[in-house]
Parts: C-alpha cells; sequence; structure tokens
C-alpha cells in the first residue's frame, strides 16, 4: 500500500471525527466538540490534498465519500442509536459496491 493510500485513509479518519464531533458540539454549544470538529476537518482537507499528489482525484474523492458516508452511517446506527432500516442497508451496501466498481474499472 503506498503512502497516497494511507494518507487518503487518515483524511477519511479525521473527516468522520469531525462529523461525529459536530453532532457532539449539539450545534457548536459544547466547546470541547466544536474545538475538534475543525481540527478534524483541517487535518482531512490537509490529507486528502497529499493523497491526491499521487492518486487519481476521481478515485481518491470517491473512496473519500464513499467510505466516510458508509462510516458514518454505521457509527449513527450504533453510537447515537439512529435507526437500521432495510433501505439504509442496502443503500450503504451499494455505496460499497460504488467504491469497489470505481477502483477496478482502471
Amino acid at each position: 500500500m503506498s503512502l497516497s493510500w494511507l494518507y487518503l485513509f487518515a483524511a477519511i479518519i479525521f473527516e468522520v471525527s469531525g462529523i461525529t464531533c459536530m453532532k457532539l458540539s449539539q450545534g457548536f454549544t459544547k466547546i470541547t466538540p466544536s474545538i475538534l470538529v475543525f481540527i478534524s476537518y483541517g487535518l482531512c482537507v490537509a490529507f486528502l490534498t497529499l493523497c491526491i499528489k499521487k492518486l487519481d482525484v476521481s478515485v481518491a474523492y470517491s473512496v473519500w465519500a464513499g467510505l466516510g458516508t458508509t462510516l458514518i452511517a454505521v457509527i449513527g446506527m450504533i453510537w447515537f442509536r439512529e435507526s437500521a432500516t432495510p433501505i439504509k442497508l442496502i443503500s450503504i451496501s451499494l455505496i460499497i459496491i460504488g467504491v469497489i466498481g470505481l477502483n477496478s474499472g482502471k
């Protein structure tokens, strides 16, 4: 695995952290999660910028968006007790299939 892919996965982790902190900040009324939103997104953008130096932007962005969306949906269902309806689970599966398809279509 190249360093660019590690940068991409770091960007995904920081994006998911930022979204999670956004929820925990309760509309920016809680100071620590509010600050972590901006730190997480700053690191996310920095790592995403580093990864697209070597990776195709279409692949990097689709993996970042797809896996980020999938992870935050799963976190929402597990941690925040959001509903896990069949349509949500099917939709998450389709996102994963789409990311795999974009990466295998080179």
